[in-house]
This record gives C-alpha cells, sequence and structure tokens, in this order.
C-alpha cells in the first residue's frame, strides 16, 4: 500500500484553513521553514510521522483523519452499518462479502 502524500497534504490544507490559521502558524509551531510546509501541503515532501503527529496536536484532530480522511466517528458509522448488514445477511452472502472483504485489504 502506497501512501498519498499529497492527499495527506490537502486534508491538513483544508483542515489549517478551516481553523483560520496559516502556513506561518503552522511553521512556526513546528519551528521549520513556511517553505517547508507549502511542501507538505503540496504533497511534494514526504511528511515523517512525528512530525504528521505535531500537525495533528496542533489541528486538535485525530491523526487517522490527515492520513484517511476518516474522523473516529465516520469510522463508528460505518463501523455500525456494516455491522447492520451483516446481521442481515445470510451465511452464504456473509462468506461472500469476507471475501470481498479480504480482497480490497490486498490489493486497495
Amino acid at each position: 500500500m502506497s501512501i498519498d502524500y499529497a492527499a495527506i497534504g490537502r486534508r491538513i490544507q483544508g483542515m489549517r484553513k478551516k481553523s483560520k490559521r496559516t502556513q506561518e502558524n503552522l511553521a512556526e509551531y513546528l519551528s521549520v521553514s513556511v517553505g517547508y510546509i507549502s511542501q507538505i501541503e503540496r504533497g511534494v515532501t514526504k511528511i515523517n510521522l512525528d512530525t504528521l503527529s505535531e500537525i495533528a496536536r496542533w489541528l486538535e484532530c485525530d491523526i487517522t483523519a490527515l492520513v484517511s480522511g476518516i474522523t473516529p466517528q465516520q469510522s463508528s458509522y460505518l463501523k455500525d452499518e456494516i455491522g447492520q448488514i451483516y446481521a442481515g445477511m445470510n451465511e452464504q452472502q456473509r462468506k461472500v462479502l469476507l471475501e470481498i472483504a479480504l480482497a480490497i485489504q490486498k490489493y486497495g
């Protein structure tokens, strides 16, 4: 599975703008240059986990939201929905669902 740094950067930028903060604010918090923040937000440079964690802390969000675009609340909702669908299936349908889920996990 490859990491989509451009998507992570877009999420960082979107959340930063939504909170009405600037690249300068984030750069100051991380003690890095504004140019580096710009590179992160454009997906030009790879971001390490420590920096991503600090950005999530600054944005007051879960790191998962930056990586996957799914908030913990959305994840919980999706689990509930899948659980309800699963409960309404017969054994054969459940086996097919498992095969599909495993294929998605393996091949993305």
